[in-house]
C-alpha cells in the first residue's frame, strides 16, 4: 500500500513507521488518522514482526493536528444540536482509536523524537512502549492554548507515564517540557545529542528486543498494560493464569541452550493476526 503521510519498511523483524511530510511539519492530516491504523494493522499481521518503531523526518516530529482537520470540526446550524454532539462524540472515539491499537499490539512499541511533539504527537507516544528524544526536543501538551481539552489519548495515558502532578502542569498550562526535564519525570527513556544518533541507538534497541522470545515479550506486555488498571493482587493473580496457559518450554531451552553456547536464540514466531475478512 501507498501510504500518504509516511513510509513503513518492514525487515529484520523490525517494523519502522516514518512520518515524512517534513516541510508541514509532519501535521496530522485526515489521511493520516485513516491511514494509521490500517499501517498498524498491517504490521500485526505480519508474524514476522517483533518490535515497532515510530520516527520522523526534519526539524519536529509533529506540529499536531493539521488545521485542514480542524475545520472539518465545524458545527453546521443547519442540523439538530443533540445529534450533532453525538455525532462529534463518535468521531473523537474513532480518533482514540487511531493510537490505541499501539498499545494493544503484542509488539514493544518505541518512539523516536526529535524537535517539538505538540498535541496529537503527544497522544502518540504516550501510546507507545518507550520514548527516546533528541536534546532539543520538547513535548506540548497544546491542546488548552486553543481552548480545548486533550481528547484523542494524552489524558489518561499521560499520567501513567509521569508523575500526576506533571501531567496537570503540562494540562493546565500548556507550557513545553523540555528532553531533559522530560527525562528526569519518566517520560522519555534516553536522550541523545543528534537525530542520527536518536535513530541508530532506537534500532539496536528494537534489534534487542526482536531477538527475544516474541511469546515472552507479548506477555510481558500484555501484563504490564494489565497492572495499569488493576490493583497488585489483581496483577498477580492474572500473570499465574497467564503464566499457567502462555508458558513456553521450547522457547526457554531455545535462550538457555542459546547462552550455555553463547549464540543467538532461534524462536518460532507468533501467529499474525489474522483478518476476519478477505
Amino acid at each position: 500500500m501507498n501510504w500518504t503521510c509516511f513510509n513503513l519498511t518492514m525487515e529484520n523483524q523490525i517494523a519502522h513507521i516514518q512520518l515524512n511530510r517534513p516541510k508541514e511539519l509532519n501535521s496530522f492530516t485526515i489521511d493520516l488518522w485513516r491511514e494509521f491504523p490500517l499501517a498498524i494493522e498491517t504490521i500485526n499481521q505480519n508474524s514476522d514482526m517483533r518490535v515497532m518503531v515510530i520516527s520522523s523526518t526534519g526539524k519536529h516530529f509533529t506540529a499536531g493536528m493539521d488545521l485542514g482537520v480542524f475545520a472539518s470540526f465545524e458545527k453546521s446550524a443547519n442540523k439538530e444540536p443533540a445529534r450533532q454532539n453525538a455525532g462529534f462524540m463518535e468521531l473523537v472515539k474513532t480518533l482514540q482509536q487511531t493510537f490505541t491499537p499501539l498499545r494493544q499490539s503484542k509488539l514493544p512499541v518505541i518512539a523516536a523524537v526529535q524537535g517539538g511533539c505538540i498535541g496529537a504527537g503527544l497522544d502518540l507516544i504516550t501510546a507507545c512502549d518507550m520514548r527516546y528524544a533528541t536534546q532539543e526536543a520538547f513535548f506540548t501538551l497544546h491542546e488548552i492554548n486553543i481552548g480545548m481539552m486533550a481528547d484523542v489519548g494524552t489524558i489518561p495515558r499521560l499520567q501513567h507515564v509521569v508523575p500526576n502532578g506533571i501531567a496537570r502542569e503540562m494540562a493546565f498550562t500548556g507550557a513545553p517540557l523540555k528532553a531533559k526535564r522530560a527525562e528526569q519525570v519518566g517520560l522519555l527513556n534516553g536522550v541523545f545529542e543528534t537525530h542520527e544518533e536518536l535513530i541508530e541507538s532506537v534500532m539496536k534497541i528494537a534489534a534487542v528486543i526482536a531477538a527475544k522470545s516474541p511469546m515472552a515479550i507479548w506477555s510481558s506486555k500484555e501484563m504490564m498494560n494489565y497492572a495499569d488498571e488493576h490493583s497488585i493482587q489483581d496483577t498477580l493473580d492474572r500473570v499465574a493464569v497467564w503464566q499457567a496457559g502462555m508458558f513456553s518450554q521450547d522457547d526457554v531451552k531455545a535462550a538457555i541452550g542459546a547462552q550455555m553456547k553463547k549464540q543467538t536464540a532461534s524462536f518460532e514466531n507468533l501467529a499474525g493476526k489474522k483478518k476476519l475478512i478477505k
